[in-house]
């Protein structure tokens, strides 16, 4: 017998909802130190309107191999940013709002690579729009 969750939480199903969850480094590329609050603050911002909401995890414990240095291990405090976006909300506009965060975040955070995962799958960007 199924459990009918909405009549025992008194909640309401959001169907068709996908996770957005970006990675939110502490470190650039060379190892110094970028103000992980700033970029965290930034994206619960744009992930709260364009998707109504956003949860920040605390940090944790990341690396990352940067193949372009000779596969130099980066380790880092990694922050993660989730937000669970229903369809009718990925709209063209604000998935375009989301990658001008993104591609503004590695740019200008100097990052070797941003990481997003949409509905499970990883994303990976390193190559900046421009602006």
């Amino acid at each position: 017998m199924a459990m009918d969750v909405r009549g025992a939480l008194g909640a309401d199903l959001h169907a068709g909802t996908a996770q957005i969850t970006i990675f939110i480094p502490s470190v650039d590329r060379s190892g110094q130190e970028i103000g992980q609050e700033f970029w965290r603050e930034e994206a619960l911002a744009v992930l709260g309107r364009a998707f109504r909401g956003a949860t920040a995890f605390p940090p944790g414990r990341g690396v990352w191999r940067d193949d372009k240095s000779e596969g130099r291990l980066l380790f880092e405090r990694i922050g993660l940013v989730t937000s669970y976006a229903r369809e009718v909300d990925m709209t063209e506009e604000s998935m375009h709002d989301l990658r001008k965060f993104l591609h503004r975040m590695g740019r200008q955070a100097r990052q070797g690579e941003v990481g997003v995962v949409v509905d499970g799958v990883y994303w990976a960007i390193t190559t900046y729009d421009e602006s």
